[in-house]
């Protein structure tokens, strides 16, 4: 066996929690580590492991970080334990039955196999020290019944005995028990079966976070695309596991060695300077400055280190290093993916991968496992992004992440709530704002239904957008705020920044954030939800967007409605899954007066629908209804609530109810009664909502037809919708009422005119 003291230099142990991992140094090794691959490497893994058998995972350090997983590490920690117990039972490598002088030829073989299989094989290749000792049982089991010498027959029997043994403890390991149907033929030495059941996950020496970078051998390919220039996404639908796999490969692990050897060079020089929690403040500043000192400093060392790098590979370069450190590793690269709805880290961290929700596979489990070092550095930047605790007397926090190319809204929670340590969950919200035309393309509305919310929003109607967690709530009160003509000032009001402020600001609108306390706060600096509310009743007329209703703002937000103090739209989010369940909510959970709910003109309920094998879903409105005022105690018994759209799952579209149809609609009937061309004309109002449906369909249908997604983003929405507001104002100025077929006409004339221009640009 290798001197003790000669190993101990060859690793160390470290403790995270009630882990302890085993980091090998192999560094100075001309091949790379592979228990796989190698049978020197199994061999000097399995005496380090009998020495420290209560390791949990093993890291392999050279330049690059090869990890081998709790499982993997387990199933050689017995082989490690056998091999320990073996050695130690002297009689396996030295017996001596044998005493006549003719003994010698046949005890020194079998003295020689026993060590052949325990030192050696059993080290290296243990499938094949079990195939070995099956072979030889069997012949020594055959010669064993032509013994004729009594005086052999003892010392075979032992012999037989030994090999027994070894073959039996060795059948109940994981190892063995996994392979034993695959081992028929097996040749000793091949390390074709050892692949089957190990493999490293490799992460770059300068990143904590792991990464299994080798692709699934048995996996299906169902999708692959790219994120950005040099990022790449498989999915794969993987045997015996439900979920999808969502496996990345990013550009730091497409480097060669020597830009490795900068990042890791750099990494150490960069962590020197910790950031003050004040610069934090200004992400995108820290960013930049962490940017070009970045390049400065890699530039510095690829010419001391006499590396050839070209500008491209140094912007990239940079790039990853500010990821990681002032950074957030791979979640950035992860938030990246628009098609990336949810992201969940879950604790303990260590010991389970990221999961998602992508838009077009649900849920699936990606190729990524954070590390506790990268989770608890995170944790430290969100305390400083946020300026909230994050501790055991705080132990929830609320935040945002702001990224290139991404936004985020982050929880995390740790301990007593997290028992276990701490859990992150991020919601990624759009790059650009969602409109009504690109949920109409995806199914979630249907252009009447959008054409019914345009008018409702233009008429200054109170509306609450109804859904459990993921049904789109937010997503759909920011194409509410996209209906909200740009003349109007708006106020959003969150205590967690989701909605797009930053987007709609750029594209001309008049609007005001305002971030409060979180209602799971109960102290702070931050200004308390009912007093921001009312504070925006003093910043002069203004819509007022509340990112979710949920504690004690529904009460000064319902005082403000009642006595008319907001003469523009109010929408917001609330949880519920039903005009009713709305209602309970407000009423019984927040304290709201009933009589104050009748305020809420509009709930708009979203909720997921499944398919009937429940592994799919989709985002949809399933009712749009109106709450009457007449009702004094309970609107659904006395029939406050009227469906003006519901959802039909037999056509998986929303329908006009009769009373929409037959203009019974008393909010669009208040609506009408403020307009002097709509005053007891209902078929003016209908037509009115069916052009404004009609100037979204055609908008999808423009997209669809020339490929030209832009139409449907939010400045080309804006546009059609000032346009259409222009043209309807100009026509009725000039034929004295809203003629409907040259409103559209001259919208028509527009958007082809703009197209045109839009195509020339791309051009």
């Amino acid at each position: 066996m290798p001197d003790k003291k000669e190993m101990s230099r060859e690793y160390e142990i470290i403790s995270e929690g009630q882990d302890q991992i085993m980091r090998i140094k192999y560094a100075d090794s001309s091949e790379n580590p592979s228990i796989e691959d190698s049978a020197l490497c199994m061999a000097r893994t399995i005496d380090k492991l009998s020495e420290v058998p209560s390791v949990s995972r093993i890291i392999f350090n050279q330049r690059r970080n090869y990890t081998y997983d709790y499982d993997q590490t387990q199933m050689l920690v017995e082989i490690a334990n056998i091999y320990n117990h073996l050695v130690k039972q002297k009689k396996f490598l030295s017996y001596t039955i044998g005493t006549a002088p003719d003994c010698d030829k046949c005890y020194a073989t079998r003295y020689q196999m026993m060590q052949y299989i325990i030192l050696n094989l059993l080290r290296s290749d243990p499938l094949g020290a079990y195939v070995e000792c099956k072979r030889l049982l069997r012949e020594e089991n055959i010669e064993l019944k032509k013994e004729q010498d009594k005086k052999c027959i003892p010392c075979r029997q032992f012999y037989v005995n030994m090999l027994g043994y070894i073959f039996t403890i060795l059948g109940k390991t994981k190892l063995i028990s996994k392979a034993k149907s695959n081992l028929e033929g097996y040749s000793i030495g091949d390390r074709s079966l050892y692949r089957e059941y190990f493999r490293a996950t490799v992460t770059p020496d300068f990143m904590f976070t792991r990464l299994m970078s080798q692709q699934p051998l048995d996996g299906e390919e169902l999708d692959v695309y790219t994120i950005g220039e040099n990022t790449d996404v498989t999915i794969f639908k993987t045997p015996g596991d439900i979920k999808y796999l969502y496996h990345l490969n990013p550009p730091e692990f497409k480097l060669n060695e020597d830009h490795y050897e900068l990042l890791d060079l750099g990494r150490t020089v960069l962590a020197e300077h910790k950031p003050r929690e004040e610069e934090f403040l200004d992400p995108e500043k820290i960013r930049t400055t962490f940017m070009n000192i970045g390049k400065d400093l890699l530039q510095e060392l690829a010419q001391n280190k006499g590396i050839d790098i070209n500008y491209e590979e140094l912007e990239e370069l940079a790039k990853i290093l500010v990821r990681y450190t002032v950074g957030f590793g791979l979640i950035e690269v992860l938030l990246q993916d628009s098609k990336i709805q949810d992201i969940f880290i879950n604790s303990p961290i260590g010991e389970t991968p990221i999961y998602i929700v992508h838009q077009d596979y649900d849920e699936c489990v990606t190729n990524i496992i954070p590390s506790k070092d990268d989770a608890l550095s995170w944790a430290s930047k969100f305390r400083m992004l946020s300026g909230r605790p994050l501790d055991e007397a705080n132990p929830i926090l609320d935040t945002e992440l702001l990224v290139p190319g991404a936004r985020a809204r982050v929880a995390i929670i740790t301990n007593p709530l997290s028992p276990i340590g701490l859990a992150y969950s991020l919601r990624r919200h759009r790059d650009q704002p969602w409109t009504l035309p690109l949920f109409i393309k995806n199914r979630m509305i249907n252009p009447l239904s959008a054409g019914l919310i345009s008018f409702l929003i233009d008429g200054a109607r109170t509306m609450l957008i109804a859904g459990t967690r993921s049904s789109g709530k937010t997503s759909l009160l920011a194409a509410c705020m996209v209906e909200i003509m740009r003349k109007y000032r708006v106020i959003t009001l969150e205590d967690t920044l989701e909605l797009p402020v930053n987007s709609l600001r750029k594209l001309g609108y008049n609007i005001q954030p305002m971030k409060v306390r979180s209602a799971l706060m109960s102290g702070g600096a931050e200004v308390a939800a009912d007093e921001g509310i009312r504070t925006s009743l003093r910043m002069g007329d203004s819509s007022l967007i509340v990112g979710e209703v949920r504690s004690l703002e529904a009460k000064a937000l319902y005082e403000a409605m009642r006595i008319g103090a907001l003469a523009n739209v109010v929408a917001g989010t609330i949880h519920g899954a039903s005009p009713y369940g709305v209602f309970d909510r407000v009423v019984n959970d927040l304290q709201v007066p009933r009589t104050s709910f009748k305020a809420t003109d509009i709930i708009i309920v979203a909720n997921p629908i499944k398919s009937s094998d429940g592994l799919h879903r989709w985002r949809r409105v399933l009712q749009i209804a109106e709450i009457r005022k007449h009702w004094e105690d309970d609107p659904l018994r006395e029939k406050g609530f009227v469906d003006l759209m519901t959802y039909n799952p037999n056509t998986d579209s929303l329908e006009p109810s009769d009373e929409l149809i037959n203009g019974e609609s008393e909010i669009l009937k208040t609506i009408a009664g403020n307009v002097k061309e709509w005053v007891g004309n209902w078929d003016g109002v209908w037509e009115n909502i069916l052009l404004r449906a009609k100037i979204k369909e055609t908008l999808i249908d423009y997209s669809n037809k020339l490929n030209l997604n832009e139409l449907l983003e939010a400045r080309f929405v804006i546009g059609s919708n000032d346009k259409f507001h222009e043209i309807s104002d100009s026509v009725r100025e000039d034929v004295g009422f809203l003629d409907n077929k040259r409103i559209f006409f001259e919208w028509d004339n527009w958007i082809k005119k703009q197209i045109k221009k839009e195509k020339e640009v791309l051009i």
